[in-house]
């Protein structure tokens, strides 16, 4: 049984190696492209023209960075969770704070209603996820288009992301969690490797929420959060 419970652990690391092997490289690719603009950028420019697209892919590469990060930390068993009452309107705006820089150059209207809501989550995680999903939404919003944040009219403890972008074709819809799988649109505008909604999931599993995503293609997409969540003695 020991020699058995060895194999199964020794198989199950190499899974996971394999795991971050392919999702390193994935990333790789994916943070060569605001590297490649930023490059041809400074090239251009020689009186600071550029400066706002230069600080956009800044925040990409920041943003990629993290994401791997993240994903490390996510994967590991016993990560470090701290449950405790989180102020949801907090997490929003430090977020919405965080790529002001995109609303702005990009001219997208947020229309954020204030929740006054309190969530059972820990807080840092919590952050993470609504940041990947707010990155996402702004990454496939097209110039002019409109985000909204806000809670269910419909059921308690949802909060709700909901974009203007080129949207989700149904077929793509049951894989999106999937990783390294970005679908028609991330194949025809280059924009994704498919690990932002896989890590999105992974993180709301880990913190005991649930994630769901509607969309059409052309109308938009929205993402919902349930944020319910009953506290088990073995999170503590």
């Amino acid at each position: 049984n020991l020699i058995e419970e060895m194999h199964q652990l020794k198989k199950n690391n190499l899974k996971r190696n394999t795991s971050q092997i392919d999702y390193f490289t994935l990333w790789l690719h994916q943070i060569k492209t605001p590297i490649s603009a930023i490059s041809l950028l400074m090239q251009r420019d020689t009186q600071a023209k550029f400066s706002h697209q230069m600080e956009q892919e800044l925040l990409q590469i920041e943003n990629y960075t993290h994401m791997a990060l993240n994903y490390l930390k996510i994967e590991q068993n016993g990560s470090d969770l701290d449950f405790v009452e989180v102020s949801l309107d907090r997490v929003i705006k430090e977020t919405v704070k965080k790529f002001s820089i995109l609303f702005i150059y990009n001219r997208i209207q947020l229309d954020y209603q204030v929740t006054i809501q309190k969530v059972l989550s820990d807080e840092k995680w919590l952050k993470v996820l609504v940041e990947q999903i707010l990155s996402n939404s702004l990454k496939y919003t097209p110039e002019g288009g409109k985000i909204r944040i806000y809670m269910s009219p419909f059921k308690e403890n949802q909060l709700i992301i909901e974009d203007t972008g080129i949207g989700i074709r149904a077929e793509d819809l049951p894989r999106i969690f999937e990783r390294g799988y970005s679908g028609f649109n991330g194949r025809i505008h280059e924009k994704s490797t498919g690990l932002g909604l896989f890590l999105s999931q992974k993180i709301t599993k880990r913190l005991g929420h649930e994630i769901a995503i509607e969309s059409t293609v052309g109308k938009g997409t929205k993402v919902i959060i349930d944020l319910a969540r009953t506290p088990l003695a073995k999170d503590y």
